[in-house]
């Protein structure tokens, strides 16, 4: 059994790496909803029926706002999807070192 004290300088590095996966998954989320901002304004620009005497649709700003996020987002999908993969094997070993067993002898088996 390790001592305490690298025990804990252990569990230190392990809760720091799991900081830093978190921040990278942050940051994706903030570059998705910076660059939906920037695009809001292409998006409603979408005026079209009015001067035929119909009325806009109501959902149309809305359904061109979703798909937008949604082909923002998937083309960082699989970025995400390994951060989300990462962030719960850390998470994982960090449960697992925390109740006393050797997350890297346990994960291997």
């Amino acid at each position: 059994m390790a001592c305490p004290a690298k025990l804990q300088r252990r569990l230190l590095c392990m809760q720091e790496a799991r900081r830093q996966t978190r921040h990278q998954l942050d940051m994706i989320e903030r570059q998705i909803w910076r660059r939906m901002a920037q695009l809001i304004p292409t998006i409603g620009r979408k005026h079209s029926g009015y001067r035929r005497g119909k009325a806009p649709e109501p959902t149309g700003f809305l359904e061109r706002y979703r798909s937008t996020l949604a082909a923002l987002t998937a083309e960082r999908q699989p970025e995400i999807d390994a951060l989300s993969r990462k962030l719960a094997r850390q998470d994982r070993a960090i449960a697992m070192l925390i109740a006393g067993r050797d997350p890297i002898w346990s994960l291997a088996a």
